[in-house]
């Protein structure tokens, strides 16, 4: 989902509330990072067709697994003060692509928009929010999200998806995927997709296929 910084016409921040009742009040969806509010922007057809494909894949394998795949439209919560929320600039709220919960969600209030129980965060990569997918959002569902087994980034313009897995000790290793032959296998959740699923109806560029040929012939 592509995302675009707020314009305001006063040099400040936001609380945490101020935030909260701006999302919730308009039609349109935002982020929350330490203060600053960021607009979130429409997707791609490429992006719709992954992150379709994700979830058709992830919902079917979930049947009868007290596990949900939920998209899109599921804010999250990753840090922040525990008192005083609502006056604090501090924290990341989120809506990743796809969220797959386990067992009963668990919300911040109320309100019951905002879950915090993630086991599985996936995002699917924009030129606009790769650099936040990829440093703040990773940082952050690391540290503040004690449930989240998984994070997984899925590249647009080729068969490409970053698995980060939090392993026994605490610590994190990456699995690289490569190529449409390849499978994602996300154990926490008993879930493999092969990316020939997961890149369904995706057209790569002249460009993008001949770097594909490329990267696979070094690879042999």
């Amino acid at each position: 989902m592509g995302l675009a910084k707020l314009k305001v016409k006063t040099a400040r921040t936001y609380t945490v509330g101020e935030y909260l009742q701006l999302d919730r009040d308009g039609i349109e969806r935002y982020q929350y990072l330490d203060g600053e509010v960021f607009l979130m922007a429409g997707e791609s057809i490429r992006h719709g067709d992954i992150s379709a494909n994700l979830t058709g894949e992830l919902r079917d394998q979930l049947k009868g697994i007290d596990c949900r795949v939920l998209s899109k439209d599921t804010k999250t919560k990753s840090g922040g003060l525990a008192a005083n929320l609502l006056q604090s600039r501090k924290g990341l709220f989120s809506y990743p692509d796809l969220v797959v919960i386990c067992g009963e969600p668990e919300f911040q209030d109320d309100y019951r928009d905002i879950v915090l129980n993630p086991r599985v965060i996936i995002e699917v990569l924009s030129d606009s929010t790769e650099m936040f997918d990829r440093r703040d959002k990773l940082m952050r569902y690391r540290l503040f999200n004690p449930t989240l087994t998984d994070y997984i980034l899925v590249s647009q313009d080729k068969p490409l998806v970053e698995h980060y897995i939090r392993q026994a000790d605490g610590d994190w290793k990456m699995i690289l995927y490569f190529g449409t032959e390849e499978t994602l296998n996300i154990e926490s959740i008993k879930c493999g997709i092969k990316l020939s699923e997961i890149y369904d109806r995706v057209k790569f560029t002249t460009e993008e296929q001949a770097f594909i040929r490329e990267i696979k012939n070094e690879r042999i």
